[in-house]
Formats: C-alpha cells, structure tokens, sequence
C-alpha cells in the first residue's frame, strides 16, 4: 500500500495508508491548520483499498482540488488542494507514491449505527456501478399492461418485473461518511426517513440517531470535568460556522454525579432538546438518547465522546398518512402518503380544490395535519417544528418582499430580523452576496424590486429564504403569471437548487417542465393521492395523453375512486406502500408554549430593523410622501371658504331672549376638519397590513414578533398622521378668530384646537389598521374607508344635538369623532356656541373646564389603545397555528 507525502507552509507529514488523518484547526486533530476559513474538522485524507482520497466533512467554505469544490476527489502525486478558498487558501502539495491499486470485491450493506466507532470511519467500498443488471434486459415500458384494463386491483401482476433499479450515484461523503445504498423505493430514500421502522427521534432510550442510518460528520472527545463550549466565534471548543447559530451559543458540562448537561447561554435562536427549546440561559440533563440541536448542528452524547451531524441540506421528507378535517368532520385531505430521497425536485398537482395548499401547510407545519405524521430526515416536524423550522424556507404565491426596495435593501433588512443580533454587517452581506452570486442576481442587486421582472422577482424571494441556508424549500405557484420562458426559467433554477443539495417541493398548476421534476404527486378532487411517482410515467398511468384529458377526467367523473385507483397499482406497491404499512395516529403535539421557536433577536433590535425598513419603503414612494402633505393641506384648506375669517367664539346674547346666539360658523368648521382628520387618519393605514400579509405571514414564522411589528406601523403611521393633524388644525383654525385662552394650554389656543384634530387622525388611523387586518383583499378596504368617515360625520354632535337622545348618545360614545369634536368644543365653549334646545340641558363633554377637555382627550386615546389590542388580536389569524398562543 503506497504512501503519501503531504507538505504544506514548510510542513511535511508522510501518511501511513493503514490509518485517516483529520485535517482541520482542532489541536487535536492529525495536521492542523491555523486559518480562519478552515474549519474545526475540515476534511480527512485516507486510503480507500484503491487510492487515496480526500473528503470535505461539511466545511463551511469548502475543499478544493484543481480550483474544483469538491465533496470527495481521489488524490495523486501533483494534485493541488486547496482548503477554505480555491485560490489563497491553505496550499497542500501531494507528492509520493500513490498509486491506485486494484479494489476488493464490493461488500453491499453497511455497518449498523451502534457498531461504528472512530476507528470504523472510512466506509464500505461501494457498489461497483458495472454489477447493475443490465437496463436492456428489463422489458420496454410501452409493454406494460393499460392500467384501465385492470378489472381488479388483485389481479395486477407482480411489480417486480417492472421495478427499474435506482441509477448509481457517489454518494455525498461530506454528510455522511459512511455509503449510503440508493434505495429502489422512492419513498423510503436516504436516511430511512420514509421506511416504517424510523421512530421519533424525542422517545425513550435506544433512539436511533437524528439522521437515520447517517454517521456523524464529526467525532469530539469529552473528559470528565471539561467544559465544551459551542458557538460561531473562533474562541470556542466547537466552532460551528453557521450564522443561526451565536457567537457563544452554548455549552456541554459535566455534573459531580457524572452526567452531562447542556447549558444555553442566552443564544438568540435557541439550544434545543429532542426538539423543544430550553429557556434562554437555562441548563437541562441529557440521557443516552437525548439529542441537542445548535443550528445546522445535532449533537449527541455515546460514552465520552460527543458525535456531530451537519445538516448540508441534504436530507430526505417524507409524509405518512396525512389527513386534514375540518369543522363539520369535513376531510379536505386525506390518506396522504409519499416520500423522497435526498437532492430531489417534487411536483404536486391537481384540480382547484385539490387540497394543494391544505397539503402546503400541512408539510410546512403551518396548519398540522389531524392525523399522520411529516418527517424530516426521520424526525418528527410537528413535534420539533420549534427546531426544524430554522432548515425549511417557503416561498408564497405572492413575492415575500417590498417591491419598492432595492433588492440588496430588501435582502440586508430580511438578514438583520433573521439572522441573531450578534451577527456583523460585514457577515450578513457576505451571505447577501454569496446568495446573490448563486441565483445571479449580483448584477440586479442596485434594482428595485418592482423593476424586475417576474421570473427575475421570483428569484429574489428565492434568494431571500436561501439566506438561512434551509434543507427543504416548499414554493407555492412559482410560476403563476409568468410567460412559459420564464416558466422554464424558474423550474430549472428549481431543478438546480435541489442538484446542489437540497430538497425542493413546488405547488404548481403549469404542466410544461414536469419533466424536471424527480417526482410527482398528483391530487385528485376531495384531497386523496391519484398518482405518485417518476413524471415521465404519470401519464402512462392514467392512460391520457394530456394533463388536460387527465384534469377533465377529474371533473367528469369526480366519484370516481382514484384513491383506490391508485393504491391498486404497481406504482403504489414501489412509491409508497412501505410508508401507508405504519397505521395513521393522531398528532400527539407538545404543548403549544414548548414549540414557539424563540425570536433570532429582542424586541428592540426587531423594532428599531422594522422602523427603518418601513421608513425607507415610505422614503422610496416620491408619489406617497407628495401626497402625505398635499392631502392633509387640501383637506384643511377646503374649511377656509366657510366664511373666511370670521369668528369662532360664541356669539354675543341676545337682548330680546337672554340667550347667546348659535355660530353655525364655528360647528361647520370644526365638522370639516374633524372628517378631514378621520378620512387623512384611516387612509394613511387601511392598506398597509393587507399588502404586506404573505410578508408578515412568513417572518412571523421566522419568529418575528407580532407586537414589534404592529408598533413599528403605530409609531411610523402615527408620527405621518399625528403631522397631518396638525397641518389640518393650524390650516382651518389660524385664519380665524380664536379664544385667546384655552382651558387647559393658557396662551397656546392654536395647538390646544390642533390636539384633539391630531388625537382624531391617530384613534381613525388605528381603526384603519383594524379594517386592514380584517379584510381580505385590498379592493375591499376603499367602501370600508368611506363607510367609516362617514359614520364618523353622524356622531360628531355638529348636525344633531346628540346629548339627551337616548341610546344614539351612548352608541357615541364609541366613535372617536365624538370625543376629539368634544374637545375642540371644550376649548371654544360649544355649549354657548350651539346652545342646547330646551329641555335638553348642556352637553357634559363640552363644558369649558380642564376637566372635560382632558377627559374627552384621553376617550379618543383609549380607544386608539383598544384598537390596538383588536389589531394585535386579527393578526393573529394570519399566523402558522403553531406560532399563535
């Protein structure tokens, strides 16, 4: 067996072919590298009975030979490898005498879990790709029997003889060093996420490990009494570079009765145990079977030493008898089951009323099916959505970001709420810009959002969910609108996502490039699975020659059993009958405090990020921030023609009668600014919660905080409206002859007049927050506007007395107008100017004291505050279920 000569920065080492040597910045390890871009246990060189290779174990900046990234390449005298960086990163020069000797024979199979050791690293030879039988011998598919000349799902013929085998593939050593065998069913894929025998990684002892059958991806010795500390900073044991994860995150530490513990150190987005968080700061136990998660990273305890797994994205999903019902005992899915393999691109399709969305939320922990189960690479989402959430990204139907935003703005700002507040700048643009570089939107990152096109928008909200580096990307309608260029364009971006190492679902009802797609899930009407499968093969199955022959015979014969239609067929037998063995239950979910996940930064960090985000979308509409001051002077200035300058104190009292006389004057005016106030106030708001939703709705997923984002909108809309206000007030009331004292401000009439007009336009803003919550589509806001100014005209008390009309007075009394009229009304003294009619007597809230004007002040306040507590309230209803209280 030859040797190797590895030199490196004046350093020399001869490796013995009969042992692997870890390469990586641990002291610990066999050749150590002081470099930042290195990571902790980069990659490990062996002799693998052939030649020598060099394997990348999950570095964050990769391994490179020939300039080439590389996951495991063969290595020979000459070859120049280069770690952190294909050009200046550190240089390992090969020279010896390493030459490829004859392989053994290929042992199938692989060691079981338990029996692993370190000294047990290197994998089984695989397969050798040449012992496949040969694809020739296995029968034309044109051969197979025509699906509707089945009288009876028994009578099909065996499956086998049409069972193609799983085309060889290297495996992806980086993840997992030991070989994983493609398995021929489609639902069981890598990692045994779809096969039955997979249990939840939160059971008792004797769980199987986080990743199925995986190895660890990395092996660190624990001594008693030592302290492991975990986090992104270099000063940490166990470095892991991952921008999820805090500069000191968390640490193991042994207990004086021997046990291990795991302690947060007030990380921001959470150390979890067997998927649920523990409290910020807060230690707990762990047993054998307990698994800790930090990031991408999963921990595990055997014996003295502390086993790693990265997750790299690669991973497999698989869904086990999915079934939703709804109020009524509706089901609107049903029986669902599929699974895919690691790195593949799924399609699911189906009438409108399908259940395709239903399926969306369900996969995606949004909405939780009533029964069966979702696995992430074997583990359980409803029961560590909590954890997992962090490695799944969504894109909506609609574009997830600002479209008045540039599309570096938009990414900086969504990196700043995702990512933990210890995050720099310069790291988040640095994963800006790489994100950018592999969808190809560096050169657009100047644009604004809105400039782009459809495919090209759709991209950025790629871009904006790869920036956490998710495992599995769900999208829904990606391509609805766009022209079928840019359709393909966006299902080959699609397809090379899931060829770099993820697993990508896409909802869609375009039928043109399924055959990029690994496999597709075809919904019938009612929710049930019609076909699952290879694309190629979905329209020889239902015997059509069209997806539009398929659809109307989905219409046309909606009783027909196309469930059972397809649970009768071979491609049921090899898709998806290992996961339909386990018998459905029903989700047993932790309680529902245990799985919020915790926010990625405080409330004040999200506040101050979501005020400035808000500032420069409002900064970035010239034709918004023109009519923010034109809408409010014209509403101001359209009072002035009631006879211009005249007087708004009481009129002088009558000789003949004894009473003062009323000045119409005065309550025309003030009816004309207070609606002016109400409708400035409610259109500044009424829009802005519906067009931003699938927006809230994402980043709330994300652990935004609901009541940092509602405060970002009070504070911005109300400094706009609260100026409006004034502008309205000091507009309609400095042209005319006011008290020179007020009752409560001396001297400063004019701003005691303009207060309750700015309280009015605030308490009408919040009411416009309300009706935007509450509606859902933006159409219907505009009737809803109007509605409310005009509600608002009937109960200022201007047109009617509304003191003494029993049951109209006390429905007032809810209307803000009623209060911030009452106030100015204070202030001039309405009781003399609009005399009560006899038998009335005068209205409380106009009295001339400093009592009643700051009663009536604070009435239009509170009830800005109640709107508040309603607002937070419907926000709620546009949450994942698992994020609401």
């Amino acid at each position: 067996m030859p040797e190797l000569v590895l030199e490196s920065n004046g350093q020399t080492w001869t490796l013995d072919p009969s042992r692997s040597y870890n390469l990586g910045r641990d002291p610990q390890g066999d050749i150590v590298f002081d470099d930042a871009r290195v990571s902790w246990r980069h990659a490990t060189v062996r002799f693998d009975t052939r030649s020598w290779v060099i394997e990348d174990n999950g570095s964050t900046n990769g391994t490179f030979v020939q300039g080439r990234r590389v996951h495991r390449s063969d290595l020979v005298p000459g070859t120049a490898v280069h770690l952190g960086n294909a050009t200046d990163g550190p240089l390992l020069n090969l020279s010896g005498t390493a030459t490829p000797v004859a392989a053994p024979q290929a042992q199938p199979g692989r060691q079981p879990y338990a029996d692993q050791g370190a000294e047990h690293d290197a994998p089984a030879p695989y397969p050798d790709p040449e012992s496949y039988p040969d694809p020739e011998s296995y029968p034309d598919p044109e051969s197979y029997p025509d699906p509707k000349s089945y009288p009876d799902p028994k009578s099909y013929p065996d499956p086998e003889p049409y069972r193609q085998p799983a085309p060889y593939r290297q495996p992806q050593l980086h993840k997992h060093p030991a070989p994983h065998i493609p398995q021929q069913h489609g639902a069981g894929g890598a990692g045994g996420a779809g096969g039955p025998g997979n249990a939840d990684t939160d059971g008792p002892a004797g769980t199987p490990p986080p990743y199925g059958d995986r190895s660890p991806t990395t092996f660190h010795h624990i001594s008693l009494g030592r302290v492991m500390r975990i986090g992104r900073a270099l000063e940490n044991d166990l470095v892991v570079s991952d921008l999820q994860v805090s500069r000191s995150h968390a640490e193991f530490r042994s207990t004086p009765d021997g046990r291990m513990e795991i302690r947060d150190l007030g990380s921001h987005n959470g150390t979890y145990v067997n998927g649920q968080p523990i409290d910020k700061g807060g230690s707990r136990l762990l047993g054998s079977a307990d698994i800790v998660g930090v990031g991408h990273s999963t921990f595990r305890i055997v014996g003295d030493r502390l086993e790693e797994f990265v997750d790299t994205g690669e991973v497999t999903f698989s869904a086990r008898r999915l079934t939703v019902t709804v109020e009524g005992g509706k089901q609107i899915l049903k029986d669902v089951s599929f699974g895919v393999p690691e790195k593949s691109l799924i399609a699911v399709i189906g009438p409108s009323g399908s259940g395709k969305s239903t399926l969306l939320k369900a996969l995606t922990g949004y909405r939780p099916a009533n029964e069966g189960e979702v696995l992430y690479d074997g583990r359980n989402l409803y029961k560590q959505f909590a954890e997992l959430r962090q490695r799944i990204g969504l894109v909506p139907q609609d574009d997830i970001l600002h479209k008045e935003l540039t599309v570096q703005k938009a990414l900086t700002y969504a990196a700043k709420l995702r990512f933990p507040a210890d995050t720099t700048g310069e790291e988040r643009a640095a994963r800006i810009a790489e994100v950018l570089r592999e969808l190809k939107l560096d050169v657009h990152k100047d644009k604004k959002v809105t400039s782009l096109s459809g495919g090209q928008r759709k991209r950025v909200s790629v871009a904006l969910e790869l920036l956490t580096k998710p495992s599995l990307i769900f999208l829904d309608e990606p391509t609805s609108g766009l022209d079928p260029g840019m359709d393909r364009d966006v299902m080959q971006l699609l397809r090379g996502l899931a060829d770099d190492g993820r697993t990508v679902l896409v909802v869609t009802h375009s039928v043109a490039e399924l055959a990029l797609c690994d496999k597709l899930l075809v919904l019938a009407p009612g929710g049930s699975v019609a076909y699952f499968g290879p694309s190629e093969e979905a329209l020889n199955f239902f015997g059509y020659d069209t997806w539009a022959d398929v659809f109307s015979a989905f219409e046309n014969y909606r009783d027909y059993d196309w469930a059972g239609r397809w649970k009768g067929s071979q491609h049921y037998q090899m898709y998806a009958a290992d996961l339909d063995a386990v018998a459905a239950q029903s989700v047993a979910m932790p309680p529902m405090q245990a799985m919020r996940p915790p926010k990625p930064q405080g409330w004040t960090a999200q506040f101050a990020t979501l005020v400035r985000r808000y500032v420069s979308v409002i900064a970035s509409d010239k034709g918004f921030l023109a009519l923010m001051v034109i809408l409010p002077a014209v509403l101001g200035a359209v009072s002035l023609p009631i006879d211009w300058g005249t007087s708004l104190l009481p009129n002088p009292v009558d000789e003949r009668t004894g009473q003062p006389t009323p000045n119409s004057t005065a309550t025309t005016v003030l009816l004309i600014l207070a609606v002016g106030a109400c409708f400035a106030g409610a259109a500044n708001s009424v829009r802005e919660l519906i067009k931003e939703r699938v927006i809230y709705e994402r980043e709330r997923a994300t652990g935004l905080s609901r009541s940092a984002y509602l405060m970002s909108k009070v504070f911005v809309l109300g400094v706009i409206t609260v100026f409006q206000g004034l502008l309205v007030g000091v507009i309609g009331f400095s042209t005319r002859k006011i008290p020179e004292e007020g009752v409560v401000l001396g001297g400063l009439t004019l701003l005691e007049l303009s207060l309750p007009i700015m309280a009015l336009g605030f308490t009408s803003m919040m009411f416009g927050l309300i009706i935007s919550a509450l509606v859902r589509t933006a159409e219907k806001t505009m009737p809803l506007l109007v509605m409310f100014a005009i509600v608002q005209v009937v109960f200022t008390g201007c047109l009617f007395a509304l003191n003494g009309a029993v049951g109209v007075n006390q429905l007032s009394y809810l209307m803000p107008s009623r209060w911030a009229v009452a106030a100015a009304g204070a202030t001039l003294d309405f009781n003399r100017i609009s005399p009560p009619e006899a038998g009335t007597g005068a209205d409380p809230l106009w009295e001339h004291t400093a009592a009643a004007w700051s009663m009536d002040m604070a009435a239009v306040l509170a009830l800005g505050v109640i709107c508040g507590l309603f607002v937070a309230r419907f926000l709620r209803r546009h949450e994942p279920e698992v994020m609401r209280k």
